[in-house]
């Protein structure tokens, strides 16, 4: 009998789902990158405040993991936003495509930088790409044609002048956009500056890219998972180890933890708005269309995140640590996000 009403009721709740989506929800459900997770947060909190809309629901999944949420569906059983820190890629967009979601809004949101950061009891360290690559990546040329298991366990067996320390970086995992433009921006451009593998990425992209992309897996890089602030509790406990976070989040713990130096340059606001600081990513959100005028107040909330008191450049989100876009961007995105322009890529 009791597994009678289960099956009763789960049929009832699939009804409603597909038939009754804004009788089944009148909440905005978002999802997503972790980076613009305080973002979005901020957004939805003043969206709640200052309208008649509840405040929506901002999970912090991951980039990957929120587009695979936000791909699997329309109805009120799959997010109506995912945030992103590095662009949907086309086999997402084919994803959504295939279950149906063929209308998606992109919203670039702003910018922000990668940081290689550690506690502010030790050192501030200065490094290259090329330094960073050698110190993360899973091989590494020979000298011979071929390529080696990483073997520099220590910062000062990549370079005297670095820390004699065993190098223990604390990172994103692969559903990361964090991660995605970690392995872009610094190994990449670091792997490009040692010339086989840059003859490598002339002759062969794919196999440039599947050394490039290649993080140890050796120890001394240690998948963190999405939460930023369990990387700040472990720097503070090691101050020898480094972690790999999103500048906003370096600006919201300045008290505890410190960029490192890329190429000479700091990871500061001004740095990474004017391109000096070269580890620096754009920030996007993504709308499911056909959930707009269906799950209330999604419309309004788009006004809200696109106003200027709320992304401009003396809007609250700078106080979160957001670089905001030229006027002339935003005013494009603005445009593309109330008109409700479809995604091209």
């Amino acid at each position: 009998m009791k597994s009678l009403m289960k099956s009763v009721a789960a049929a009832a709740l699939g009804f409603v789902a597909v038939s009754g989506v804004a009788e089944a929800r009148d909440q905005i459900h978002i999802v997503g990158s972790s980076t613009v997770f305080p973002f979005a947060t901020a957004v939805a909190e003043n969206f709640g405040k200052s309208t008649d809309f509840k405040t929506p629901v901002v999970e912090s999944t991951g980039s990957g993991g929120g587009l695979k949420l936000f791909c699997s569906g329309i109805g009120v059983q799959h997010p109506d936003i995912t945030n992103a820190s590095r662009r949907i890629k086309s086999s997402e967009v084919k994803k959504c495509a295939e279950n149906g979601i063929t209308d998606i809004v992109e919203v670039k949101v702003g910018y922000d930088g990668i940081v290689i950061g550690n506690a502010k009891s030790a050192p501030q360290l200065s490094l290259t790409k090329k330094q960073i690559f050698l110190a993360l990546a899973k091989e590494i040329p020979d000298g011979n044609g071929g390529y080696i298991a990483n073997p520099y366990m220590k910062w000062s067996d990549i370079d005297a002048s670095l820390p004699n320390t065993k190098i223990e970086v604390l990172g994103p995992p692969p559903t990361s956009g964090t991660r995605d433009a970690f392995v872009e921006l610094a190994m990449e451009g670091g792997a490009k500056k040692i010339d086989v593998l840059k003859a490598l990425r002339k002759s062969d992209k794919k196999a440039f890219k599947a050394v490039a992309h290649a993080i140890r897996e050796d120890g001394a890089f240690v998948e963190a998972g999405e939460n930023d602030n369990l990387i700040v509790q472990k720097l503070e406990a090691n101050p020898n180890a480094f972690g790999i976070f999103g500048f906003s989040f370096l600006d919201q713990n300045s008290d505890k933890i410190q960029g490192s130096k890329v190429g000479g340059n700091e990871p500061t606001f001004e740095n990474i708005a004017d391109g000096k600081y070269g580890v620096s990513r754009s920030l996007y959100f993504y709308v499911k269309k056909a959930h707009v005028g269906v799950i209330p107040g999604v419309q309004e909330y788009l006004t809200e995140f696109t106003s200027d008191d709320a992304w401009g450049d003396e809007g609250y989100l700078t106080d979160r640590g957001l670089i905001p876009m030229p006027t002339e961007e935003r005013e494009a995105y603005k445009a593309a996000a109330m008109g409700l322009t479809n995604l091209s890529m």
